[in-house]
């Protein structure tokens, strides 16, 4: 096979058992997700990483060889995309989405959609009206509110004065004000979200108008979810308020997607009364005809039903909505969350087992999909590493990073055609960019996925050897390598490279030979790594030796690889991300779009 003949050619020595166990361990042959571990010791439960160079570890090397000739998922162009949600309103950092830095953030992951929902999707109202700062309320005495919300007034005239994409430069005072009252709303918000008792939000013409704009400065297509709970007498949606929302929009010819709820099996528990899949159906079919009557929007996408987790009160919910809407949306959506954030552990970002419960989910969603409307695309919602908005030090750090990127890998190499994450900016402590507007490590993963990792999904040929075979120690798990078409829109690289981007979990390093069609190229390393002496806990990250920092307010630093001389082997150090680009390949499936 092309394996062996590249592991022949490498120049390795072979020991005396190397025909037959070389062989059985090449067996498996193909993989879309290649995951290599050694038998675990005792010092693997340590927190930090210890290199070992010496015994089986350092002796292990992995056969990499990548499938070129087509490949075996093609994924959107947005597929990482965004979320904010709206409880941005209640906390006002919706005022500050016009901010350069902000836009400048979201522009590096672009194209991506910008889907606005989350808990308080079904409490949010639309209310046409154009000055909010009379009737806003908030924390704080009358002084700090009357300069802050006078602030905030002179810097929507100063917007309303601009043409095309409006962009704001908010004082240093300014900032800090809204990072108090975040601070205080904050607590009212956590204590909303642990009772599961939701205020109601308005949504004005203006914060709409302030929306929309960042999406658009940003390249972002906005999703919009409407609320479901507001419901008739018999049970059906009540769709009086979301007209008015839709008839604004249109008026100001808003290129927009729409959803209606937000996890629709929790609604007993928020109202008191339930909405079975088959009413929820015709609720969307219902807004889908709404959605036709209005010119702008009469081919608008149409996404739901952004289920919850696939348990088997969620599954019959999904079934009886799809035998009534299944044709109706564009995409099917569910959402999911790792962790409890409340009780979430550095440790747990590690746990091999905690990266494969998505696994069963996606294999879950697909047979309904399937079943009803086989080929529909199927999109991830909402994800997050912890649910209850995150664990400040936990799901905001380079650890985190871990799901993340196995999470995009996961999903393109089964086929889910986009995922959503959850949050851009400001929910608890899953989002991608602080308060302080200052990105986080796992912005900075989804800027490196952007630049580098493209649309089409490549199969993987991988084999290991041990010197010293150990039968049934062998735990593949560890060391995930998954191989995309390098992103044509990065010019610095000809069509037909290939990106890989390979998870080491293990607490030592791991050497990787390519072989076949990828030996003798020249890679570039980009390989991300926690900074500081945080270690996995740092909410800062170097590039390849250099910490990475935005220049300024609207620009970001350049991601300079680093080159390895053709044929050299890679050395993955322990508990890391990175992506190679094998360079000039000139991959058949690569070559063209």
């Amino acid at each position: 096979s092309e394996l062996i003949r590249g592991f022949l050619l490498s120049g390795m020595p072979c020991p005396s058992s190397c025909p037959p166990g070389l062989l059985a361990l090449m067996a498996p042959g193909l993989a879309l997700m290649a995951t290599f571990s050694l038998p675990s010791q005792a010092g693997d439960r340590r927190a930090l990483p210890v290199e070992k160079t010496s015994g089986v570890r350092g002796r292990t090397l992995i056969l990499l060889d990548v499938n070129t000739k087509s490949p075996v998922r093609i994924i959107s162009e947005n597929f990482l995309s965004l979320q904010l949600d709206p409880s941005i309103i209640h906390d006002g950092w919706l005022d500050f989405l016009s901010s350069r830095r902000l836009v400048t953030l979201a522009r590096g992951l672009a194209p991506a959609f910008l889907r606005f929902a989350g808990k308080r999707t079904d409490f949010l109202q639309f209310h046409n009206v154009k000055n909010p700062a009379k009737s806003r309320g908030g924390p704080g005495p009358d002084y700090y509110l009357k300069n802050y919300e006078d602030d905030i007034v002179r810097s929507d005239i100063a917007l309303d004065k601009q043409k095309g994409c409006k962009i704001a430069q908010h004082p240093d005072i300014m900032l800090e004000l809204q990072r108090e009252k975040a601070a205080q709303m904050h607590l009212v918000l956590l204590k909303e979200q642990f009772s599961n008792t939701y205020s109601n939000l308005t949504l004005t013409a203006r914060s709409l108008d302030k929306l929309y704009n960042f999406a658009d400065c940003s390249g972002l297509h906005l999703i919009f979810a409407l609320n479901a709970l507001r419901r008739n007498p018999n049970n059906s949606w009540n769709s009086s308020n979301a007209l008015s929302l839709l008839k604004y929009s249109a008026s100001k010819k808003y290129n927009i997607s729409w959803e209606l709820g937000n996890e629709p099996n929790n609604y007993r528990t928020l109202m008191g009364r339930s909405v079975n899949g088959s009413q929820l159906g015709k609720d969307y079919v219902q807004l889908r005809s709404l959605l036709q009557l209005i010119r702008t929007y009469s081919k608008a996408n149409l996404y739901g039903p952004n289920i919850g987790r696939p348990r088997k009160n969620v599954i019959a919910l999904l079934e009886g909505f799809m035998k009534v809407a299944g044709s109706t949306v564009d995409a099917v959506t569910w959402q999911h969350y790792y962790i409890d954030g409340r009780v979430a552990k550095v440790t747990d970002f590690l746990k091999t087992r905690l990266l494969d419960t998505l696994s069963d989910q996606i294999r879950k969603i697909q047979k309904v999909v399937n079943e009803y409307t086989p080929g529909k695309k199927i999109w991830l919602e909402g994800v997050g590493a912890t649910s209850a908005g995150g664990m400040n030090n936990l799901s905001d750090s380079y650890a985190a990073g871990f799901l993340w990127l196995n999470t995009l890998g996961l999903l393109a190499s089964q086929g889910i055609d986009v995922v959503v994450r959850h949050s851009f900016l400001d929910h608890g402590h899953n989002h991608l960019v602080d308060q302080n507007f200052n990105p986080l490590p796992d912005y900075w993963l989804s800027l490196l996925y952007k630049r580098l990792i493209g649309p089409k999904v490549l199969a993987i040929h991988v084999a290991g050897l041990q010197r010293k075979p150990r039968p049934g120690r062998v735990i593949r798990d560890k060391l995930r390598i998954y191989a995309h078409c390098t992103s044509y829109h990065n010019h610095n690289y000809v069509r037909g490279s290939i990106t890989l981007y390979i998870i080491n979990l293990h607490r030592s390093r791991k050497k990787i030979k390519l072989a076949g069609t990828l030996r003798d190229k020249i890679v570039h390393q980009y390989l991300l790594q926690p900074y500081g002496k945080d270690g996995l806990h740092s909410k800062l990250v170097q590039l390849n030796g250099q910490p990475l920092a935005m220049v300024d307010d609207g620009t970001l630093p350049e991601l300079k690889p680093r080159p390895l001389r053709a044929g050299r082997t890679l050395v993955i150090p322990p508990l890391t991300m990175s992506f190679y680009v094998v360079k000039n390949v000139n991959a058949l499936a690569c070559r063209y779009r």
